[in-house]
């Protein structure tokens, strides 16, 4: 496969509703919000829904969910020091021959990157890549999930039927009492990428892989459902995405992304006086 030859932006357009589309761990997991008010994904969790779907679809997958783990492994460090019994000591010793490995085995690293830490081995201090860390830059990067307008978050007292704990008298514990969160009625977010033909050149991302990612995020939402996310509460709108005719871009993705306006009900517009020559493509989500 050849590495990506042309620039992409793409500008995704999905809505939430009665849902809570990324919890925050520092708020007792309210729907993230800005200090103006609108809701928020994070761009990790982003990352964690694309990685999800490229690995419903096949894709080998290093930074896999602990519920998701197909190959046994418990940890990074497991499935990473799995991969290097895989190579030789001289290969595991050329952080170039890792670097180029490891982007061959996993999609997602040679989309996103990844730093991997490496314990020194007895004996073997500050030799080979074992004793550093390895970072690799992927050329697919995403940007945080905003909300067009303000939200409000619904707090849902909810109860168990039964206790987690035996009781004296069987009477009701306390831990039958909880809350849940979700954003209030209907919002629509939007999210912003690019993927860097350069730096698809440094991990071997090809058109393929771009294809691949393409159709991850027109399908974001597909097995993502939960109690905070009942199936059919998040969905995808709309995505535009650009290809440009050569590696540097004919525009910059500033201007690209910023030439894209959306409507409070998930409709796109394009400013192609913004971009007259840059072929792009308005997609349904899936």
């Amino acid at each position: 496969m050849t590495t990506l030859q042309n620039k992409i932006d793409f500008v995704l357009v999905f809505s939430v509703e009665n849902a809570n589309p990324n919890g925050d761990p520092l708020s007792g997991n309210r729907p993230r919000m800005t200090s103006d008010g609108r809701g928020e994904v994070s761009d990790v969790a982003l990352k964690r829904k694309i990685r999800n779907r490229l690995q419903d679809d096949g894709g080998r997958i290093f930074v896999q969910s602990a519920d998701r783990a197909d190959d046994g492994a418990r940890s990074l460090s497991d499935r990473m020091q799995t991969f290097l019994k895989t190579l030789d000591k001289d290969e595991q010793k050329q952080k170039a021959i890792v670097s180029r490995r490891v982007c061959e085995q996993w999609l997602d690293v040679r989309a996103f990157g990844q730093v991997f830490a490496y314990k020194s081995q007895k004996g073997d201090k500050n030799k080979g890549v074992d004793s550093v860390s390895l970072g690799v830059r992927g050329p697919v990067s995403i940007q945080p999930a905003f909300s067009l307008n303000e939200i409000s978050i619904d707090d849902i007292q909810i109860t168990k039927s039964v206790n987690s704990e035996t009781t004296e008298n069987d009477s009701k514990s306390s831990d039958t009492m909880g809350m849940k969160y979700r954003v209030s009625g209907r919002a629509v977010y939007v999210t912003r990428g690019s993927i860097s033909p350069q730096l698809a050149e440094k991990t071997g991302f090809s058109d393929e892989d771009a294809e691949k990612i393409k159709d991850a995020l027109l399908t974001l939402f597909e097995n993502d459902e939960s109690s905070a996310r009942p199936a059919g509460s998040m969905a995808v709108l709309k995505m535009v995405w650009f290809t440009h005719d050569c590696k540097s871009g004919q525009y910059s993705t500033a201007k690209v992304h910023h030439s894209v306006s959306v409507a409070a009900d998930g409709h796109v517009d394009v400013n192609r006086t913004e971009i007259p020559d840059l072929h792009f493509e308005v997609l349904d989500g899936r």
